[in-house]
């Protein structure tokens, strides 16, 4: 049965990647199934096992493990709603044979401190966890789950809860955006940022696959059904990656770029813009207006220039401190692959304060996929959770989750406690929560770095105390397990 389960996912896995190199080319009678809307209980919390690139060495692949929660441009994962006084997460499941992707849909209800048995909305019928879902909750408290798709030979879906601070039941939205002055289907999307703004809508930042180039830009909604037409941001050379965030309605985003001729494993240089009208402007952080779309390296926007120093930047989060200025963290390094000829891999603090960016290492760590949350508290509290102790699979994505703090706005940090230890797979991509409630303060999922595994989820609370998301339920609701990992 090991030796199915793995042959199984090789093969899907492989596929995948071949897609991957495709996606572009591909035929419209050619194109993968249409995914499956499905709306049956997951039983249990299984995450996706995915891996992309075979590096052939010693690590494998360029990046592997349990992805239920990834990538880092896939924002957010939960969003936590004081009325109902639940935090709402989503995830990439899959079946005991790591066959499908499933976009599943649970909440943690702080009053009982239980765990609902997740909602299966969607069979993607990939194993590709760049297609993973991303949650949002608008003003009325309906949940709406974005499932993405990694390039174009996928149709994407939107799906909203039959009733609010429910997940019993998810429909179909059948969206329309502008195209050309024309509506058309909103039904693609790749690498999905979703942030709704109090009676303002739904804020959308995304890529679109244009020739080979991965196509920076936006995308406004006021009910999440009428799109309007999507606007680029940066099309600078082979594109771009972005993270964004929002705060007290200024969106802002973070981006790389991918240098002719090189292509995406050569993505480098930090640019920022955010907007506080809803997308009718952009600005840099000290305020100066700037033109869309972005399209040579040196512009404006530009924060820090990797290229020239020769290093590669890899987009982790960003959010801000308690003025509502920018802060953003960025793993720089020597290389894209695996393996210790590219370190040192820095996680990088860039926060704009008076008037200028300051940069701050906080720590290093041993891949390029490692990725954490940077959580920014009141009275000045900073902590970044994230997996940067070595683990298991040493140079593969993730490894052991600490927690760091930092007391002076980001310039030094000290490691205050581990969350994992003695573990036998890599912990991979902890993400924060909108709204961050202290009993849901990150989820994250685990597998193995260099083999095909079972992934399992787990939660931390603000304190660091783990918790493991049952892989079988058989009741409505379950509490999870506390983890001793016997540090």
């Amino acid at each position: 049965m090991k030796t199915l389960f793995s042959t199984l996912i090789i093969l899907s896995t492989f596929l995948v990647v071949f897609d991957a190199h495709a996606q572009n080319s591909v035929h419209p009678d050619l194109r993968y199934a249409e995914g499956e809307l499905i709306n049956k209980k997951a039983n249990g919390f299984n995450g996706i096992w995915y891996m992309n690139q075979p590096s052939n060495d010693e690590y494998v692949y360029k990046y592997s493990g349990g992805l239920a929660v990834y990538c880092a441009k896939h924002q957010p994962f939960g969003v936590y709603s004081e009325k109902a006084d639940k935090t709402f997460f989503c995830f990439g499941g899959t079946d005991d044979s790591n066959s499908t992707l499933f976009h599943n849909v649970s909440y943690l209800d702080h009053k009982t401190g239980k765990v609902a048995n997740p909602t299966v909305i969607l069979d993607k019928k990939t194993t590709d966890a760049h297609d993973n879902p991303v949650i949002s909750m608008d003003d009325k408290g309906y949940i709406w789950v974005f499932s993405t798709s990694h390039g174009t030979s996928r149709p994407s879906y939107i799906s909203r809860s039959s009733k609010p601070y429910s997940i019993k039941k998810f429909k179909k939205i059948e969206a329309a955006e502008i195209e050309n002055g024309e509506e058309k289907p909103f039904d693609n999307f790749s690498y999905f940022q979703i942030w709704h703004v109090k009676n303002k809508g739904f804020m959308a930042l995304f890529t679109k696959y244009r020739d080979g180039h991965r196509v920076t830009g936006f995308n406004t909604s006021k009910d999440g059904i009428q799109w309007n037409e999507w606007k680029v941001i940066g099309h600078i050379e082979k594109g771009h990656y972005q993270i964004s965030g929002e705060n007290n309605g200024k969106i802002s985003v973070a981006f790389n770029y991918h240098p002719e001729p090189k292509g995406l494993n050569w993505r480098t240089n930090l640019y920022y813009l955010e907007t506080t009208d809803f997308g009718e402007s952009w600005q840099t952080a000290s305020g100066q207006k700037v033109q869309l779309p972005l399209t040579t390296p040196n512009n404006p926007a530009l924060v820090k220039n990797f290229q020239s120093e020769g290093l590669n930047c890899y987009m982790k989060d960003l959010n801000f401190d308690e003025e509502g200025n920018p802060v953003v963290m960025v793993i720089s390094s020597k290389g894209y692959e695996s393996g210790p000829q590219n370190n040192p891999r820095k996680w990088e603090l860039f926060h704009y304060k008076n008037n200028e960016w300051k940069n701050h290492v906080i720590t290093t760590s041993d891949n390029n996929y490692d990725m954490g949350s940077l959580y920014i508290e009141p009275e000045g509290i900073w902590r970044i959770i994230g997996p940067t102790e070595q683990g298991p699979q040493p140079y593969n994505p993730g490894g052991e989750v600490a927690m760091w703090k930092s007391t002076d706005n980001g310039s030094s940090w000290q490691k205050v406690k581990q969350l994992t230890a003695n573990s036998e797979k890599n912990h991979t991509y902890v993400r924060r929560p909108v709204n961050v409630h202290p009993g849901f303060y990150g989820i994250w999922a685990d597998g193995h770095g260099r083999q095909p595994s079972k992934s399992s989820l787990y939660i931390c609370d603000k304190a660091g105390n783990v918790f493991k998301l049952p892989e079988e339920i058989k009741k409505s609701v379950v509490t999870p397990s506390a983890v001793d990992f016997g540090k």
